[in-house]
């Protein structure tokens, strides 16, 4: 694995644990939380979303996480 898709992986990793413990969260309180771009954050919450793991009930909205079983190494 490349050394940029592990960081993006520990990224969605980490932004999935912010959205569990402060959620529903906004995509600019995730950017400012972890010091990145709205876009960056659209990315990493995007491959959350594709697996099933954070929705957004309305679009632009708030994130927050869904009740799919995740184990976090």
């Amino acid at each position: 694995m490349s050394q940029s898709t592990t960081r993006m992986l520990t990224r969605a990793k980490a932004v999935y644990l912010f959205i569990k413990e402060n959620g529903p969260v906004t995509t600019s309180q995730i950017a400012e939380e972890f010091g990145i771009t709205d876009r960056t954050v659209q990315r990493d919450l995007s491959l959350l979303a594709y697996n099933g793991l954070v929705n957004s009930p309305n679009r632009g909205g708030s994130w927050k996480i869904t009740n799919k079983k995740v184990k976090i190494s």
